[in-house]
């Protein structure tokens, strides 16, 4: 089976790797154009295309896969499958029409739920207990083609976001390699996802990461872990923008009386604040001008007493 393999980021590498691994034909990868990165602007090559050109295999990086320059060369290659894995552009009707065996994306959620562009992190920002990945038949219609095959993986309470995105992207790879192997078989039946039952995971800004605390305890350690490592969550202690990195859900149901934000204890290694019901202990932070450090060493420099307050905006 001729393939073509359309993906950009480092999610996409283990999938790209494990077709070339067990030596499929993979004649030519398609990723995004490279772009600047850093505080030099250097231009880098994406993840996947600097897989590709380890193993030899032809790049090419339209601003547009549907320009006509890129369907002629695709066409060209007359490749049964297209693969997409995290690719970042959609397909055209052109496109699609080009394999035989039509278009197989790899999904980082059990579809139709998480439809978008961050599933991995909506999962945890919601709470989810369980999440997996889809492999699916591309369609115009966002990640909304049938299902041809899914694997589940467990979110353990204090799972991040990056860790959860390094898992699946093994699990994902895993499965299309099997899904791939089934086509050729003939065993796999496409199943209609059920609209009903379809969700939304919006791209992630800084913005989301904003820590509002109002909400449940849970909710607040459940944003914590799913904006780590990008964009982080934050709010705002003494005027200064902090960052945290580490929690626990302290006591889901407890009341002190005093206001959501409230660091209404100060231990060696953690501060309690009150949310908006319940406790969060706080174990990790980032001020903006420094590094990631521990509430052992945050409290050895700076002046900070219970009463105090973190306020999810910055007051001028």
């Amino acid at each position: 089976m001729r393939i073509v393999f359309m993906g950009t980021p480092e999610f996409a590498v283990p999938s790209l790797e494990i077709l070339i691994n067990n030596n499929m034909d993979v004649a030519m990868v398609v990723t995004q154009p490279d772009k600047p990165k850093g505080r030099g602007y250097k231009v880098s090559y994406t993840p996947v295309k600097e897989c590709a050109l380890k193993y030899n295999i032809p790049v090419i990086q339209p601003q547009k896969i549907g320009s006509s320059d890129t369907i002629e060369k695709l066409r060209q290659l007359k490749p049964d499958l297209f693969v997409t894995c995290a690719f970042g552009q959609f397909l055209t009707t052109e496109v699609l029409d080009i394999p035989g065996y039509g278009t197989v994306n790899v999904h980082g959620s059990l579809l139709p739920k998480y439809r978008g562009a961050a599933p991995i992190q909506w999962a945890i920002i919601n709470g989810e207990k369980k999440t997996g990945v889809t492999t699916m038949l591309t369609v115009l219609k966002m990640d909304a083609g049938d299902i041809l095959l899914t694997k589940e993986i467990d979110i353990d309470d204090d799972m991040t976001a990056g860790q959860l995105h390094d898992r699946m992207s093994v699990l994902g790879a895993e499965l299309l390699l099997e899904t791939i192997r089934g086509l050729e078989k003939g065993i796999i039946k496409p199943v209609p996802q059920n609209e009903s039952e379809a969700t939304f995971a919006p791209r992630i800004v800084r913005e989301t990461g904003k820590i509002k605390w109002e909400a449940p305890a849970a909710a607040i350690h459940n944003l914590v872990r799913g904006t780590d490592p990008w964009p982080g969550a934050y709010s705002y202690l003494n005027g200064e923008r902090m960052r945290i990195w580490k929690t626990k859900v302290y006591d889901a149901d407890k009341e002190t009386g005093n206001k959501p934000g409230t660091i209404i204890n100060i231990s060696r290694d953690f501060f309690l604040v009150q949310a908006g019901k319940g406790v969060v202990s706080v174990f990790e932070i980032q001020c903006d001008s420094g590094k990631r450090m521990t509430v052992e060493q945050y409290i050895c420099g700076h002046e900070i007493k219970p009463g105090d307050r973190f306020e999810s905006e910055q007051l001028l």
